[in-house]
C-alpha cells in the first residue's frame, strides 16, 4: 500500500471481494480509495472477465481500469481444496466480504452473507445479485442493460420514436453505491455494537429506487413519462437550443423567478413572461414547441458564447453540449487536477480522482493489479505454501 494510508478514513479495514464485472468491483474500489485494503479474488489465468471487455488502455480494459485500482489480486480456485484453504485462512482476517457469484453459487459454497456471519460474528458480508432473493426472478442472470430493460429505464430514455439505453452502466453504478452505503453503515454499527452485518444488494432493487420519479409519475397520472430525447420530460424550457453559430447549448428553468429573468435579460422582453401561453410551467409544457421556436428565433442572431454569457448574467443554469473529447479537455477538470495517472501491468493509465474531496486527505491512487500479482505476498502472510 502506497501513499498516506495512515491518514485515510478506512485505514485498517480489510475487504475480501469475490467479485467480477462492475457493481461489486466499483464498490470495493471506492473502499480502497479511502484506505481499505482490498483483496480481489479472481480466477487463475484469465481473472475477472471484465479484464477483456476491451483492450484500449495499453492493452487493458477501460472498465477494468476504472473499477480496480488500488487493489491486490489473489488468483485462486475457490472450488478446489487448496483454494478453499486459502479463503478459509483469509476470512477470519476480513472486516468486509463482498461476493457477486452467479445465483445460488455462494450458498452452495457456504459463502453467502448469512452463513459467513454465523461463522464470523464481526464480519460485514454482502451478497450481490441481479434480482434479490425470493420471487420468480431470483435465479435469473442479470446484466446492466437487461436490468435497465426490466425496470423500464429504456422506456423513459430516447425519443418518442425509439427507446434508448443509458450510455453508462447506470444499474451497476447504482448498485455499487448501495453496496458501499451498506458497508459503511455496517462498519459504523460495528463500532457501536461490536456486531457484524449480513446484507443483500441487487441490481433490480438499486435501479428501482432510481426509477422512483418516473414510476410515481406514471402511477399518479395513469400515463407513461414521455420520452423527450434531450429535453426534460416535465419542465420547460429545459434542454437543447440551437444558436445562430450552428452550436447547441442547454439551459434549464426551475422556477418563476428564473423564467422572468430569462425573458428580461436573455430574451430582452420582460413582458413575454406574462404571455398567457407560457406563464406557468404546465402551460409552457403544453406549448413547448412554440416556446422552443420563439427562443431559437431570438438566439438565431447570437453566438453560443454570447447566449451562455447572458444566461450566466441572468443566473440561469446552462451548459455546453460537449463531446467526450471536449470533456477530457474541460477547464474545470484541468484547473482542479482531477485527471490523474495510475500504474498498471501495462504501464501508466489515466484515472480520475474520487468524487469526494476531504481537505488535507489525499485518496489512494495505487496501481491496477495483474491477475494473481499478490498471491505470494498474501499466501506468505497467511503462512501457506506459495505454490497454491
Amino acid at each position: 500500500m502506497e501513499g498516506n494510508e495512515a491518514e485515510l478514513p478506512l485505514s485498517g479495514v480489510t475487504v475480501v471481494s469475490l467479485e467480477q464485472a462492475i457493481a461489486a468491483p466499483l464498490a470495493s474500489r471506492h473502499l480502497a480509495d479511502w484506505g481499505a485494503r482490498v483483496i480481489k479474488i479472481e480466477r487463475p489465468g484469465a481473472g475477472d472477465f471484465c479484464r477483456d471487455y476491451d483492450h484500449v488502455m495499453n492493452g487493458m480494459s477501460s472498465q477494468f481500469v476504472w473499477t480496480n485500482r488500488s487493489k491486490e489480486s489473489l488468483a485462486i480456485d475457490i472450488k478446489s481444496e487448496d483454494g478453499r484453504k486459502v479463503l478459509d485462512a483469509l476470512l477470519p482476517q476480513a472486516d468486509v466480504f463482498i461476493q457477486n457469484l452467479a445465483p445460488g453459487a455462494a450458498e452452495r459454497l457456504g459463502l453467502d452473507a448469512a452463513s459467513l456471519l454465523r461463522k464470523h460474528p464481526r464480519i460485514i458480508a454482502c451478497d450481490v445479485s441481479g434480482y434479490g432473493t425470493g420471487g420468480p426472478y431470483s435465479d435469473k442472470k442479470a446484466y446492466d442493460l437487461l436490468v435497465q430493460c426490466e425496470a423500464g429505464v429504456l422506456a423513459i430514455n430516447g425519443t418518442e420514436a425509439e427507446p434508448a439505453k443509458v450510455g453508462l452502466s447506470v444499474v451497476d453504478i447504482a448498485t455499487g453505491m448501495y453496496i458501499l452505503n451498506g458497508v459503511l453503515m455496517a462498519l459504523y454499527r460495528r463500532e457501536r455494537t461490536g456486531k457484524g452485518t449480513a446484507f443483500q444488494a441487487s441490481l433490480f432493487d438499486s435501479i428501482t429506487d432510481w426509477m422512483s420519479y418516473p414510476a410515481f409519475y406514471t402511477h399518479s397520472t395513469g400515463r407513461p413519462l414521455p420520452r423527450t430525447g434531450a429535453r426534460h420530460a416535465t419542465i420547460a424550457p429545459y434542454g437543447p437550443f440551437r444558436v445562430g453559430d450552428g452550436n447547441t447549448i442547454f439551459f434549464g428553468i426551475q422556477n418563476d423567478r428564473e423564467w422572468r429573468s430569462l425573458c428580461r435579460v436573455v430574451l430582452g422582453d420582460a413582458g413575454f413572461a406574462d404571455d398567457p401561453r407560457f406563464r406557468t410551467n404546465p402551460l409552457r409544457m403544453q406549448n413547448r414547441d412554440d416556446l422552443q421556436g420563439h427562443i431559437e428565433q431570438r438566439f438565431a442572431s447570437m453566438s453560443s458564447e454570447e447566449v451562455l454569457r447572458l444566461l450566466d448574467e441572468a443566473s440561469i443554469a446552462n451548459a455546453h453540449l460537449n463531446s467526450v473529447e471536449a470533456f477530457l479537455e474541460h477547464e474545470q477538470l484541468r484547473a482542479r487536477s482531477r485527471v490523474q495517472s495510475v500504474d498498471s501491468p501495462c504501464g501508466p493509465v489515466m484515472s480520475f480522482l474520487p468524487a469526494l474531496t476531504i481537505p488535507g486527505v489525499k485518496p489512494r491512487m495505487d496501481p491496477v493489479p495483474d491477475v494473481g500479482e499478490h498471491n505470494q505476498a498474501i499466501l506468505g502472510e497467511l503462512g501457506l505454501s506459495k505454490e497454491i
